[in-house]
């Protein structure tokens, strides 16, 4: 005599992946604006990526950007040509 077998479980529902989100907002914003704010999300992007086994290279460049973008501004202001800086 044969049983059937029965159905197998659904798979589980899947999180929000978000790896690309926080890469692309990291990067626009280390570029454009924030540094400190292109770290966070690049940050976040290298977590979620490894959680969904993903690539993290959009968090590394967010990472660099952001790092990039903090030295820069530093730079500038240090020798007084940074735009908008009034030093009067």
């Amino acid at each position: 005599m044969t049983t059937a077998y029965p159905p197998p479980p659904p798979p589980p529902a899947r999180g929000r992946d978000r790896t690309t989100l926080w890469g692309v907002l990291g990067i626009v914003l280390g570029l454009i604006c924030c540094g400190i704010l292109g770290i966070i999300f690049g940050y976040l992007s290298i977590r979620d990526a490894r959680r969904n086994g993903q690539s993290p290279v959009l968090g590394y460049l967010a990472i660099v950007f952001g790092v990039i973008n903090i030295i820069g501004g530093s730079i500038l202001r240090l020798t007084g040509n940074y735009p908008f800086w009034n030093n009067d």
